[in-house]
């Protein structure tokens, strides 16, 4: 199996445990933020981070001690230890005039080409995908928003695919929206955005995924299909619960499901995961990965509170979503 990802020598990384037979395993010191990271901030989680320079960079969702989250850039030379700029991140329009954002959460971060592109959920009448860009991480500009409300979970595909940037989406409402599937959209400019496509939806005979699902990390491709780690919701006695699992997509047309795994990769089981500002919370972000080794390294909240990592294999992933395929990979389930 090939995996089409740059090399990637110094991402951080920890051997599978001894005796651990499970296709992801946690960082032994996790969570790798603690509460107020910054003097702003209350918690950090839920963040995207990226190969930059000759380290890493990031946008860390921060809720501040109002509880309203806005993006603040990190940096790191390990992918481990963060430095956490104070400010939220600044942003310009396509003129260079300031572009107020009332609220900012949830954010991807991929670069394609030269730019880095990143999208977030941000407030326009309602919940939307913000998307902006920047080359430095230093400098941020302010695209339209890629949809109307309400709209949460956008993630860009890394690469164009027939000639267009591709984005998943999920549709929800106002509230914590009880219920959600996952779409795809295209667009030449990134701007422009339309011919959407349904790509899958909650699992009823999954009970972790039976309630919503949403994309998570920026795709991996592999010989395989591009790889979707995405997050699954069920609502129990006690409240939601968050794991995530995956699935495989075709190459050329993404709205494709191949494979789609009926058990999660991962699901709270951990102290940090369990207990915190919202319990029994495990979401994927984003994804590191590196194209020699098939080392994957998957940034995820945990309980609305920390971010924690999880090692693994692209490889053995793929094989664990082959093997333990469900026949409703994509179809809609009975409503």
């Amino acid at each position: 199996m090939k995996i089409y990802c740059e090399e990637l020598s110094n991402m951080p990384w920890e051997d599978r445990p001894k005796g651990h037979d499970g296709v992801l395993w946690r960082y032994s010191k996790n969570p790798i933020t603690k509460r107020n990271p910054i003097k702003k901030g209350a918690r950090v989680f839920n963040s995207a981070v990226v190969p930059f320079s000759e380290g890493f960079a990031g946008v860390f969702r921060v809720d501040h001690k109002n509880t309203r989250p806005f993006l603040h850039v990190g940096y790191s030379k390990d992918g481990i230890n963060w430095q956490i700029e104070e400010e939220p991140i600044q942003w310009f329009d396509q003129s260079g005039n300031p572009f107020p954002v009332g609220y900012a959460y949830d954010p991807r971060v991929v670069r394609i080409e030269d730019s880095y592109y990143v999208t977030f959920c941000t407030d326009d009448h309602g919940p939307t995908i913000g998307v902006g860009v920047t080359k430095d991480f230093k400098h941020f500009t302010r695209l339209p928003n890629a949809f109307v409300p309400c709209n949460r979970n956008g993630v860009l595909f890394p690469r164009k695919i027939n000639g267009k940037y591709v984005m998943l989406n999920r549709p929800s409402d106002m509230g914590h929206t009880p219920f959600g599937d996952i779409f795809l959209s295209e667009s030449f400019d990134m701007i422009h955005w339309g011919n959407h496509r349904w790509v899958m939806g909650r699992n009823n005979r999954n009970w972790w995924e039976n309630l919503k699902i949403g994309a998570g990390p920026v795709p991996i491709e592999t010989s395989e299909g591009w790889l979707l780690i995405y997050h699954g919701v069920t609502l129990t006695c006690n409240g939601y619960v968050y794991s995530f699992g995956a699935a495989l997509l075709d190459l050329e047309d993404p709205s494709k499901v191949l494979y789609r795994s009926k058990y999660y990769l991962l699901t709270p089981e951990e102290e940090y995961e369990v207990c915190g500002f919202v319990p029994n919370v495990v979401f994927p972000c984003a994804a590191l990965c590196d194209g020699k080794t098939g080392r994957i390294a998957i940034y995820y909240g945990a309980a609305d509170t920390y971010v924690a990592v999880a090692f693994g294999y692209v490889q053995e992933i793929v094989e664990f979503v082959k093997e333990n395929s469900d026949s409703n990979r994509g179809e809609e389930p009975c409503r």
